[in-house]
């Protein structure tokens, strides 16, 4: 059944008016007639069968009828990872949402040498991405910061585990057993961390430094192998 991701409070016989865009998915590409039945869910009331109860050329009308799913939220993950190229990055946060994570924060490194991203592209990405899998939010894609910045206001509580490819961390499945969440995984750039990061990083006490590996990764390859296996070891999947 189609699930569709709607900004609106739902409660039974709440009227649903979807954009225009999504008017046109449901009744041009999708096909749908009046009485056909959807999932609706806004990260905030569960997910809800609706129906289509008006058509025109101009939009759609929906109508939430019955929760079949309460509101559940799913391990409190981040994602922070180096702005990389565009297809990259749209990756990256696309099997962000399929794995689970929470937020996706953008980072800016030392060796960074990406500087633009259009959030809204990365906004309805994540969203298709949490109708598609089932889950009752969409991840929040944050405003690109520098490391230093994320670092200094970083709350402690939350364990931030670093991808570090200097050779010498633990092997991820390992290091990762038992820390739960809140977490972040942290991800660098191409061409990796500056020796200074990686420093600043390895002496922070919340930090936990983590291998992926003997091979070196791209960006996406190791956002997606690291949130894998804190799912694994930690997260929901258990």
């Amino acid at each position: 059944m189609i699930r569709l991701f709607v900004p609106n409070n739902l409660s039974a016989g709440a009227g649903v008016v979807p954009t225009v865009d999504q008017s046109r998915y449901l009744t041009s590409v999708m096909r749908l007639s009046v009485g056909d039945e959807l999932l609706l869910f806004n990260g905030r009331d569960g997910e809800w069968r609706a129906s289509l109860v008006e058509a025109t050329k101009r939009g759609c009308l929906l109508k939430a009828e019955e929760q079949t799913r309460p509101m559940a939220m799913g391990p409190d993950l981040d994602l922070i990872v180096a702005m990389v190229k565009r297809g990259r990055v749209e990756t990256i946060v696309e099997k962000a949402a399929e794995l689970g994570a929470r937020r996706v924060r953008l980072t800016v490194t030392r060796r960074t040498n990406v500087d633009f991203v259009k959030l809204g592209r990365l906004d309805a990405i994540a969203m298709e991405a949490a109708e598609q899998t089932g889950r009752l939010d969409v991840p929040e894609i944050a405003d690109p910061e520098k490391l230093d910045k994320i670092l200094d206001a970083w709350d402690p509580s939350r364990r931030l585990v670093f991808c570090d490819e200097g050779g010498d961390a633990r092997p991820a499945i390992e290091a990762l057993a038992g820390t739960g969440a809140p977490a972040a995984i942290l991800i660098g750039p191409e061409g990796g961390f500056a020796p200074e990061e990686r420093e600043r990083l390895r002496a922070l006490s919340f930090v936990t430094p983590v291998s992926l590996g003997p091979r070196i990764l791209r960006a996406d390859t190791a956002a997606i192998s690291a949130m894998t296996l804190w799912q694994a070891a930690a997260g929901d999947w258990r």
